[in-house]
C-alpha cells in the first residue's frame, strides 16, 4: 500500500511539514527530512523551487530564490534523495509547479520519483481535467498519488468532482490568499471547515495555509485529518537552522 494511504489510516491527527529543497543550504534536504521524522512529523512535503512561484507567500518565495541560487534543480534533488528510504519511512511528497515536471518529462519525472521512494505529488497549477486527460495513467503506472487543492471559493460540485478523482487526501487551503502563517482562523474560515466536514467526502482532508503553532494546528484539525505547516517552518529554518526542528515540532504538537 502507498505510504500516504497507510499513514491516513492511523488513529491520530497528522502533522505534515513543507520545506523548500536546497534551503537553507544546498545539502540540507536529507538531514531536514530525517530530523523531521525523528521528531514525530507524519509526512514531509519537499518543495521543488521554481523561479515564478505565484501561489506562494514571500517567505516561501524567498526560500525558493535562495535554493535556486544554491543550485537546486530537479536532478539535484533526485540525486540527494537516491538513498532516502534507507533513512526514513514516512510518506514523502514532492510539491511544486508543473513547469519543472514538464521540462524534465512527466514520465521520466514520475519514474524517478518511484525509483527513490516518493509517494505522491502536489502540483497546484495542474488542472484536474488536464491531469485526467494526459497524465493520470502515468502517475498510476508509477504508484504516485496526485493531490488536489480546494479553497473556500471552490464550488460544492467541483469539490465532489475532486473528491471522486482523488485517491489519498484533499489539500484543503484555509483561505484564498497566498501561503503564510496567521495568528488564528476567523469565523469565515471556521465555517468553511465545518461546511467541508459536513459534506462527508470519501477522502480525508489536510488543511494548509495559516498554520504555525498549537492553537492553529488544533483549530485546523478539529474536523480534518491533519494540517500542513510551511511558512512558519521555513522562517524557523532561516533563523535557527536544523537544530531548531525539535523545538518547533514540540511547539506545534503542544
Amino acid at each position: 500500500m502507498n505510504r500516504i494511504k497507510s499513514k491516513l489510516q492511523e488513529d491520530k491527527k497528522l502533522l505534515s511539514i513543507y520545506f523548500t529543497a536546497g534551503f537553507p543550504e544546498i545539502n540540507d534536504t536529507v538531514n531536514i527530512i530525517a530530523e523531521l521524522e525523528s521528531n514525530g512529523v507524519d509526512m514531509v512535503e519537499i518543495g521543488l523551487p521554481f523561479s515564478d512561484p505565484l501561489a506562494d507567500g514571500p517567505t516561501i518565495q524567498e526560500s525558493s530564490t535562495d535554493a535556486l541560487k544554491n543550485g537546486m534543480t530537479s536532478e539535484t534533488l533526485f540525486s540527494q534523495l537516491e538513498c532516502i528510504r534507507e533513512k526514513v519511512a514516512i510518506p514523502l511528497i514532492i510539491m511544486g509547479y508543473f513547469n519543472p515536471v514538464l521540462q524534465y518529462g512527466v514520465e521520466d519525472f514520475c519514474k524517478r520519483c518511484a525509483e527513490i521512494g516518493i509517494d505522491g505529488l502536489i502540483l497546484p497549477d495542474l488542472p484536474l481535467a488536464e491531469y485526467q486527460a494526459h497524465y493520470q495513467d502515468i502517475f498510476e503506472k508509477y504508484g504516485l498519488i496526485n493531490t488536489f487543492l480546494i479553497t473556500p471559493q471552490t464550488s460544492e460540485a467541483r469539490i465532489r468532482e475532486i473528491d471522486e478523482a482523488s485517491d489519498g487526501f484533499i489539500y484543503m487551503v484555509s483561505s484564498a490568499s497566498t501561503t503564510g502563517a496567521k495568528s488564528g482562523f476567523d469565523k469565515k474560515q471556521n465555517d468553511y471547515f465545518d461546511r467541508i466536514s459536513a459534506m462527508n467526502l470519501k477522502n480525508p482532508q489536510i488543511v494548509g495555509f495559516g498554520i504555525s503553532n498549537t492553537e492553529t494546528f488544533q483549530a485546523a484539525t478539529r474536523h480534518s485529518k491533519g494540517a500542513i505547516i510551511g511558512s512558519a517552518f521555513i522562517k524557523m529554518l532561516r533563523k535557527e537552522g536544523i537544530n531548531g526542528i525539535p523545538g518547533f515540532v514540540q511547539g506545534v504538537r503542544g
